[in-house]
């Protein structure tokens, strides 16, 4: 087994670095020199009031650093990683936050035997000098049913412990008033944490070994490794046996909770997942309580108090009331902590209907001569289309993945189908936006979004005429669409090598008498004809074939031979009705 390799420069600096790194992209914090200590930059905004203080070893980012802020920390101590910091450092924080004018600093630690050690040291330290200093530990590790003597472990519930307590500081609440809340606080919360991974520390080996296909279930924050191994389950599986031991009444450390509770989940993300499976969890979690009755007034989903790079997650609920959710909710500045909204999770309408589609424009100058070469053009094409579908994928087999012809032939198929069963709108424009949609929900790929895009931003110019000068404008707004939002430009070896060249010769339509317009087209064909068969000798670049070297494409664009053949299809079937 090997040493797992991270970005650091250094792996005895690299709690330091990491430190700085922390205050010098936030103005709101220092350190404190000579010490792994991060405090608020304003501590005068304090003076009067309680100063919090919390740590712990390093790894666990963004705690403690990070809940820093108006409303939250004053400051926090870092050990090396995964190891509680020294006590000389704790009691500097607190002489430095005390001498700062605070009324009284309250030390927030997690239930580990080496921070109730080093920071009740300090407290000690502290109090010979006068200083009003409390102390509370945080507990909320609901893994084991029946805790050893050193109690539950605390871990992610803690950061409620900072918020709560943070508000009430804020407040001007006393030292004694802010204590007995936490304390209250402590015994509505617990946590419970699932990992398909291992950490390792900085220079040294995975803290346990977890073979392949299983997940360790009730681990702790230093990669200790948890209560029971298991096959790894789905989202919801892994969510429904968290939440299930947590509130076990046969277990010594569980949570009551029963329905009509008011709750704010927390999912955590241990280091290493995904915010894709976060987000997944957070639904599953959601939804585990609210079948149990449970109200999910708030819930905050990212990483909160981390284990380095493992791949898990923890869940952490706490009762709250109404005071207590004020508390939750009111502001603070600290970098970590989620803009969350003050709006109830459970009991709202998770959806909203999408707005009607607007009113189709009347026929204003439905012909019935007109439907009729509309429906002999639209089949022309979708035949030409159907027949050439081999030749098409063929083509698009030597630079892209081969499927042309077929994303062709799902068009032609849609509009048959659409022939058959809709009625042909005399409105020409309304027809585009038609075949637009169409073309958009059935062609797929980003054939289908092209013409879908040409087909639309050229539809409103025929939607109150259709003589020679509104098709001009409408098929150059078709192509502007095509380049501005597919990005490429004729030469780049696309359809837009065939569709350009005609366009262009389009543009007469503006000028010509209505007895020109069928020479124009022909020479637009013939000018489609040419710009695809140039492609042969072009360098793709757009589209999937601009990954394809250059010596693999000796056959002409696909896209560009389809666009020439859809234009003669289109020219054969109005020459044969006129």
């Amino acid at each position: 087994m090997e040493v797992r390799r991270k970005l650091l420069n250094s792996v005895d600096k690299c709690v330091d670095e990491a430190l700085e790194g922390l205050v010098r992209s936030n103005g709101d914090l220092v350190l404190l020199r000579g010490h792994r200590v991060v405090l608020r930059s304003d501590l005068e905004s304090i003076k009067g009031k309680v100063a919090l203080l919390s740590g712990g070893g390093s790894g666990h980012e963004p705690a403690h650093a990070g809940y820093i802020g108006m409303g939250m920390l004053s400051g926090a101590v870092a050990g090396a990683v995964f190891a509680s910091p020294p006590p000389g450092s704790v009691l500097a924080a607190i002489l430095t936050l005390w001498k700062g004018g605070a009324s009284g600093v309250l030390l927030i630690v997690k239930n580990y035997t080496g921070d109730r050690l080093n920071f009740g040291i300090a407290v000690e330290q502290a109090r010979s000098q006068g200083v009003q200093v409390d102390m509370v530990i945080v507990a909320d590790d609901c893994a084991f049913v029946q805790p050893s003597k050193a109690g539950r472990r605390g871990i992610c519930g803690t950061v409620f412990i900072h918020k709560l307590a943070g508000a009430l500081a804020e407040k001007g609440c006393p030292l004694d008033e802010i204590v007995a809340w936490v304390n209250k606080a402590t015994k509505n919360i617990g946590t419970m944490g699932v990992s398909l991974s291992p950490c390792s520390v900085p220079g040294c080996l995975p803290t346990f070994q977890l073979p392949p296909g299983e997940m360790e279930l009730g681990l702790g924050i230093h990669g200790e490794p948890g209560i029971k191994r298991s096959k790894v389950a789905s989202a919801d599986e892994v969510v429904k046996t968290i939440i299930s031991h947590m509130t076990d009444s046969s277990s010594k450390s569980h949570l009551s909770l029963k329905s009509g509770d008011k709750v704010v989940l927390c999912v955590n993300n241990l280091g290493g997942l995904s915010c894709l499976e976060m987000a997944v969890v957070s639904k599953a979690a959601v939804h585990c309580l609210e079948e149990r009755g449970v109200l999910v007034v708030r819930v905050m989903s990212g990483s909160f108090m981390t284990s380095l790079e493992m791949a898990g997650m923890s869940l952490s609920l706490m009762k709250v009331d109404e005071e207590m959710l004020r508390l939750f909710d009111a502001k603070t500045t600290a970098p970590a902590w989620p803009n969350l909204s003050t709006t109830s999770v459970s009991g709202r309408n998770l959806f909203m209907e999408p707005a009607e589609k607007l009113a189709a424009p009347s026929d204003k100058y439905n012909d019935g001569s007109l439907s009729s070469v509309i429906r002999l053009v639209l089949e022309s094409v979708c035949k030409i289309l159907l027949q050439r579908q081999e030749e098409l994928n063929a083509l698009d087999r030597a630079a892209g993945d081969g499927d042309c012809g077929s994303t062709h032939a799902l068009a032609a198929n849609a509009i048959q189908e659409w022939l058959q069963t809709s009625r042909i709108p005399g409105n020409l424009g309304q027809l585009l936006a038609d075949l637009a949609l169409l073309v958009q929900d059935r062609m797929g790929g980003s054939s289908g979004a092209l013409y879908c895009l040409f087909l639309s931003a050229a539809a409103p110019h025929l939607k109150q005429n259709c003589d020679g000068a509104a098709w001009a404008k409408a098929l150059h707004a078709g192509t502007e669409a095509m380049k501005r939002y597919g990005g490429a430009e004729p030469g780049d070896r696309t359809m837009l090598d065939a569709l350009c060249p005609a366009v262009e010769e389009l543009m007469k339509l503006s000028t010509a008498p209505p007895d020109g317009h069928m020479a124009i087209l022909q020479a637009a064909v013939e000018k489609a004809d040419l710009g695809a068969e140039s492609t042969r000798s072009l360098t793709a670049r757009a589209g999937r074939a601009s990954y394809v070297a250059s010596e693999h494409q000796t056959q002409p664009d696909p896209g560009a031979v389809a666009v020439a053949a859809i234009l003669k299809a289109i020219f054969h079937s109005l020459k044969e009705e006129s």
